[in-house]
């Protein structure tokens, strides 16, 4: 490793010890805690929707949301080490075959939705 991965690495490594980052995926239902500043106040404002790509690379990584607001498709790239982020919460895990899936952007109503991850082992679902 050089340099440069040495200090994204210990980067990394400091930002999660702070705030954790859930495992999660495209196709995952996410809702991000967006810090929003107002003036002289700042705020957490939720943003849910569905992850539809997710790109790794060390401390550039980030993940895209996109949510349906008043009947239109609106579509947010978060970086995943930015401190404007409070928290992601992944509320509900979905079955997908693909990485990306830009093919959402097209469809609408019963066709973009994605079916969840039903998780089958014994006492998983209680608690």
């Amino acid at each position: 490793m050089n340099l440069i991965q040495t200090l994204e690495a210990e980067q990394i490594a400091k930002f999660t010890a702070a705030k954790p980052i859930p495992q999660f995926r495209a196709g995952d239902t996410l809702r991000v805690g967006v810090k929003v500043v107002e003036g002289d106040r700042s705020r957490v404002q939720a943003y849910e929707g569905v992850c539809i790509a997710r790109s790794n690379r060390a401390m550039g990584s980030s993940f895209t949301v996109r949510k349906i607001s008043f009947g239109e498709g609106v579509e947010r790239v978060f970086p995943l080490y930015s401190p404007n982020i409070e928290s992601i919460e992944v509320v509900r895990r979905g079955v997908v075959r693909r990485a990306k899936l830009y093919y959402l952007r097209g469809r609408s109503g019963k066709s973009a939705r994605i079916v969840e991850k039903r998780d089958v082992r014994p006492g998983a679902g209680a608690a």
